[in-house]
């Protein structure tokens, strides 16, 4: 790394993979700690917040010192390269941190990880999580403690097979006990999470979702909840939705009218398949769809997984990542998914082919909503999903009152900050910031990230990094 490189480091400021501090203190080790769980990063010792070299003061053993104090106090060790310079007469220290190979790094048992331009301590979650990518698993690889193979049906394993043998073009040849075992649906002859899931042959408490139509906000006409297998799930959930759509016929010519649902039902297919793969099924909460006169809105347990972003999403910029390897294998193997991580990509496309405007995506802290509309795409003067995400989060803005557009604003300069901060920043009382962040959350005009006691708010979509309008 040289010195040009370095200074465009300094210049571009503080982010997610560059950090500045004045001297060397527990906060550099949390930092390389916080670089090498997430994407790997350059700390510059010598440099304040204000990109101002400031320099320090270091004799001939002090790198090693260091060095040797980053090693003790990692788990897996962490050892960073570091280089001293002199830029302008003035002494500062680089570190540069790679994405480490076997996660999470703690430091003293503490384990943080990387968010815009400060660290944040990780849930007990995004631990497990980490680990579990770390040796290529997931937790539904796992066995299930709680239910043995008494407890699927093998009637729907036999079924699963036939879908199987005839989707991969192939004879299985043997029994199911045995492809379950081949599929790894079955592991160290204990049943897994993802197989109890997928041929649950009774009450599966764990997959349940409720589903309900609205004449309003308060009224439901009709409902359903379901708490069984997920292939069966999904057959429910489909045929209950397209129960509840309108029809309009189409006069082509053809001595046959033509059938136009008021949504396409190959975009339900993809929302509600994704809903059901990459659900968190740990969460105590449950999936929820509504179903309205102008839009439907699927709930589902469980955020974008891993590091991936709303924006990244959006713009088809990410690698696929599974929550649950095992029962996004079960769907693939069978072909309920095409190809991983394009199912966002799919819905755009059949909303737009459909005619209708794009759907609204949110990740939300304890899950991911997505909202279909019925409303055509000439009426909105076919705006993409950007425009329209940024629009409806616009007019949310036009209805903030003056404390509630101050505390957003100090949020999208100052991201991460915590309710007792913006107070102080604000000379507002903490209440009252508190009741503004309520709104806000519940505008999904924000969001919050970390743990309760070191966690702050983060402006969601566009205004993370522009305007105040994920």
């Amino acid at each position: 790394m040289n010195k040009e490189t370095i200074l465009n480091i300094i210049k571009q400021g503080e982010s997610e993979t560059a950090e500045f501090k004045s001297s060397f203190t527990k906060a550099v080790i949390e930092t390389i700690v916080a670089f090498s769980n997430t994407k790997g990063g350059v700390l510059i010792i010598g440099c304040n917040d204000n990109k101002e070299i400031m320099g320090i003061t270091i004799t001939d053993e002090t790198l090693q010192k260091w060095i040797n104090e980053i090693k003790q106090n990692t788990n897996p060790q962490v050892i960073p390269d570091v280089i001293s310079l002199t830029i302008n007469n003035k002494t500062i220290v680089v570190f540069s941190v790679i994405e480490y190979p076997v996660k999470p790094v703690s430091y003293k048992n503490k384990y943080f990880k990387r968010i815009i331009n400060s660290n944040h301590l990780m849930s007990l979650d995004e631990i497990s999580n980490e680990h579990l990518k770390t040796i290529n698993s997931s937790w539904d690889y796992y066995p299930d403690p709680n239910h043995t193979i008494s407890h699927i049906s093998l009637e729907k394993v036999k079924k699963y097979i036939d879908k199987y043998e005839e989707w991969n073009d192939t004879k299985v040849g043997y029994e199911a006990s045995d492809f379950l075992l081949k599929q790894e649906f079955i592991k160290d002859k204990k049943l897994t999470f993802g197989a109890y899931l997928l041929f649950a042959s009774d009450l599966c408490i764990i997959s349940d979702i409720q589903i309900g139509r609205f004449k309003s906000d308060t009224k439901i006409i009709d409902s359903l909840s379901l708490d069984t297998d997920l292939f069966t799930e999904v057959d429910e959930i489909l045929a209950f939705i397209k129960k509840h759509l309108m029809i309009e016929f189409i006069i082509t010519g053809e001595p046959q009218r033509e059938e136009r649902y008021d949504y396409p039902l190959e975009a339900i297919r993809e929302i509600v398949i994704n809903m059901v793969v990459h659900r968190d099924y740990r969460s105590s909460n449950g999936s929820i769809i509504k179903i309205y006169d102008s839009r439907i809105e699927f709930y589902n347990p469980g955020g974008l997984y891993g590091d991936l972003t709303l924006e990244e999403i959006l713009k088809f910029n990410h690698k696929s990542q599974a929550r649950n390897k095992l029962i996004a294998k079960g769907f693939k193997s069978i072909g309920k998914i095409e190809k991983y991580g394009t199912g966002i990509k799919r819905i755009l496309n059949y909303c737009k082919n459909y005619g209708i405007i794009p759907p609204k995506f949110t990740n939300l802290n304890d899950g991911f909503e997505v909202v279909l509309y019925k409303e055509k795409l000439n009426s909105t003067g076919g705006k993409n999903n950007d425009e329209l995400n940024d629009e409806l989060n616009d007019e949310l803005n036009d209805e903030l009152n003056d404390g509630q557009r101050s505390v957003l604003n100090v949020i999208k300069k100052q991201p991460g900050q915590m309710a007792k901060i913006i107070s102080e920043k604000l000379k507002m009382p903490f209440g009252t910031v508190d009741r503004h962040i309520r709104i806000l959350l519940k505008k999904n005009l924000i969001e919050r990230r970390g743990s309760k006691k070191t966690g702050g708010y983060f402006v969601m979509k566009k205004g993370r990094s522009d305007d105040v309008s994920t």
